[in-house]
Formats: structure tokens, sequence, C-alpha cells
């Protein structure tokens, strides 16, 4: 009886994982298969011969290799941008102690969270257009930097508030300034927090599509969500093109998650429990 109620769950699991895993295998399949009829005849199965030049012709001919690294730059320069001012601003607010007006900033902070992005959308194109921007990458570097400092701050400041304040104490007495402390103590050891902060918002840049879809026209500075529509025109869809462009997209974060999968829990949990 006990190694049944232990099996349950293990069943319920394996269930939701064939569940999450399917639409990945159907696209898989599909970027291997030789046309579109093959997946037309049997789009749920396995491919009868397996090709690779669906992959070829995606990152050659219909431009994925410039849209992926359009992509790869603006999700890394922005997340990277983020965490900068939001680690600099968490450190002020969590560590350096100004009273009431730390308070008041951090709930300020809180605020940023409540409006959503898409509501935004017409001011901040106003403010690209004033700035003479449009239709740079610079026009969603700023925007997706701005939108990420709020949660950024939260969570590093929660992991911040967890680290013993006799670490700072003993810097202090070495003769540590506030910069030399924010670079060599605080950094190093917010270092989990700050993965787990890079993937999410490295994440949220490179999928994201409402910005990068009106404030960029020019099609050598697109980026990979938008350049995927490119796929598709008013007759014809290539199934298996697009499926191997969608392969490329999610590459990327398969691979920070196999790597950083560890820093990523750490960094989650971390900030949960009192140093």
């Amino acid at each position: 009886m006990r190694a049944l109620k232990k099996t349950i769950p293990h069943i319920f699991l394996m269930a939701y994982l064939l569940v999450i895993l399917y639409p990945f295998l159907f696209v898989l399949f599909s970027s291997v298969k030789t046309n579109n009829q093959d997946i037309a005849s049997n789009p749920f199965g396995l491919p009868g011969s397996i090709t690779f030049d669906n992959y070829v012709n995606a990152w050659v001919n219909a431009k994925i290799s410039t849209y992926f690294f359009n992509s790869l730059y603006i999700g890394v320069l922005s997340a990277c941008l983020s965490i900068l001012f939001a680690a600099m601003l968490a450190f002020a607010v969590t560590r350096m102690r100004y009273g009431k007006i730390s308070a008041i900033v951090f709930q300020l902070i809180l605020l940023g969270m409540l409006i959503p992005n898409n509501s935004l959308l017409l001011p901040i194109y106003g403010m690209m257009r004033k700035l003479d921007i449009l239709d740079t990458h610079m026009a969603l570097i700023l925007p997706y930097v701005a939108n990420a400092i709020p949660f950024s701050v939260i969570i590093l400041a929660a992991f911040m508030r967890s680290l013993p304040g006799e670490i700072e104490e003993a810097a202090v007495m070495d003769g540590l300034g506030p910069l030399r402390l924010f670079v060599r103590i605080i950094i190093p050891l917010t270092v989990p927090a700050i993965v787990t902060v890079f993937i999410v918002n490295f994440l949220g840049n490179w999928n994201e599509f409402l910005l990068a879809n009106y404030f960029l026209s020019d099609e050598e500075l697109r980026t990979l969500p938008v350049g995927m529509v490119g796929f598709r025109d008013a007759y014809n869809t290539n199934y298996a093109q697009m499926s191997a462009g969608i392969i490329f997209s999610v590459l990327p974060v398969m691979i920070i998650y196999a790597i950083l999968q560890e820093k990523i829990i750490e960094g989650v949990t971390a900030g949960s429990v009192k140093g």
C-alpha cells in the first residue's frame, strides 16, 4: 500500500511530463521531415526520412541567423543592464539604510509591477520617437531594461536582506567603502539571485514580440519572434522550416537551463530563508 502511494504521484508526474514535452517533440519531428506533405500526411508520427536541410534553409535563406543574433544581443545586453541598475538600487534600499527614504523608494518600485506593460505601448512609442531612436535596437533595449528593474530589485533585495550583517561590518572595518563593498562583497554573494534574475529577464526579452514588431521596421534589425512571422504569407506556410526556426528559438533557453539550473533553484529559494 505504501509503495502504491509512492507510485501514483510518479505516474501523474510522468503523464504531465508527456503533455508538456509533446508539443516540443511534434515541432522537433516536423523540423526534420522533408516537406509539408510529410507533415500533412502524418502530422503526429515519426519522420519517414530525416533531413537537416530545413535547418540550413531557415538559418541562411530565411535569415534566421540575423534574427537570432539580434535577439541574442538585445536580450543579453538588456538583461545585464537591468541587473546592474537593479543590483545598485537593491543594495541602496537594503544595506545602506536610509530609513524611511529606503522604504518609500521600495514601495515605488513595487508600484512599477502593477502597471501592465502593454498599456504603456503608446507612451513608450512617443518617448522613443522624441528621442529619435525608433527603428534602432536602442528603442527596444531602453524599455526592456526599464520594465525589468522592478522585478529584479524585488528578487535581489530579498536575497541581500538574507546576507549576514557581520560580513558587511567586517568589510567596513577593513576599510572598504560603499563602492568596493558592493563590488567585492555583495555582488559575489548575490550571484545565485543574479543568475535567476538574468534568466527571467533574458527569457522575457527573447520572447517579446509587441514592442519589437512596432518599433523596428528594418528587416535587418528584427528579432527572432518578429522574424518568425516572415515564414508565413497569404498563400503558403512552410511548416518544416518554421519548425526548424522554432527549434533555433528554444535552443538558447534549453542550453541556459541545462548549464545554470542549480544556480536558478538556489537563487529562487535562498532569498526566502534568513541567513
